[in-house]
């Protein structure tokens, strides 16, 4: 697992924040009494929670202390938990079992899902939102560089990335232990200053397990400079000098 730097993740606050908002807008539930945010991050996707459910029972967890103690800080009257997801066990059902942008740094999902399907109580819901393209074009940029002769000799190990499955494999998984599933995606377009902020996207995400096989400041600051040169190919500026950014996230909705 990457480790997580909060103030690098909020820089983007905003963006990483609106699909969890439409989210937690599909949940077909109108007054869960517990609610758990898995992957709660710095506090964003929990306060979106709480918008929502004012009276609701809700608790958050993450594997990154530095997430939890950033949310402590800015939310003090939650519930905050430092956790595994993988070895997560509910105490009693909850109402909703609630994941934004985390459950792709977790492995196995043909067991993981079916899991924490099973810690949801009876007629309620199980979402998750995911990235949705492990394809694109940044990840296959900084892939590309780090087996490139320059940086091979830094990578003696294969970097451990994000992955997701296709929609319809996560329709089989959780088909047989929900009694209604609602998939969808949605190609966001964030409009970014520059293609460094890009960079700066990923070096909160995408770009961690990178960095931290690195460990040097002075390396990683090499490496960054490079991913953006070859960004650069692929994002052309609009007339303002902007950036459009397509993001590609997954959804799930599974109704128990």
């Amino acid at each position: 697992m990457p480790t997580w730097d909060a103030g690098q993740y909020l820089r983007f606050a905003d963006e990483r924040t609106q699909p969890c908002r439409d989210l937690a807008a599909r949940i077909p539930l109108a007054v869960p009494r517990r609610v758990i945010d898995l992957g709660c991050g710095p506090g964003n996707s929990t306060a979106v929670l709480a918008a929502r459910w004012p009276d609701a029972d809700i608790v958050g967890l993450d594997s990154s202390a530095a997430m939890v103690e950033r949310a402590r800080e800015d939310f003090p009257d939650r519930e905050w938990i430092h956790g595994d997801i993988s070895s997560w066990q509910a105490d009693e059902p909850f109402d909703v079992v609630f994941s934004n942008a985390a459950l792709q740094w977790v492995p196995n999902h043909h067991e993981l899902l079916p899991h924490l399907q099973s810690q949801v109580a009876e007629g309620g819901a199980l979402a998750v939102q995911v990235p949705g393209d492990p394809a694109a074009i940044p990840h296959g940029v900084m892939r590309e560089l780090a087996a490139s002769e320059e940086w091979r000799p830094h990578f003696p190990k294969p970097v451990r990335e994000w992955w997701v499955e296709p929609a319809e494999i996560y329709y089989d998984i959780l088909a047989p232990h929900s009694s209604h599933i609602d998939l969808w995606t949605t190609d966001y377009l964030h409009l970014l200053p520059d293609v460094a902020a890009i960079a700066e996207w990923y070096r909160g995400t995408g770009l961690r397990p990178y960095l931290d096989a690195l460990g040097d400041e002075r390396l990683q600051g090499r490496f960054l400079s490079d991913f953006v040169s070859r960004l650069e190919a692929h994002y052309a500026p609009r007339p303002d000098g902007k950036v459009l950014f397509p993001f590609r996230r997954l959804f799930l909705v599974a109704v128990r």
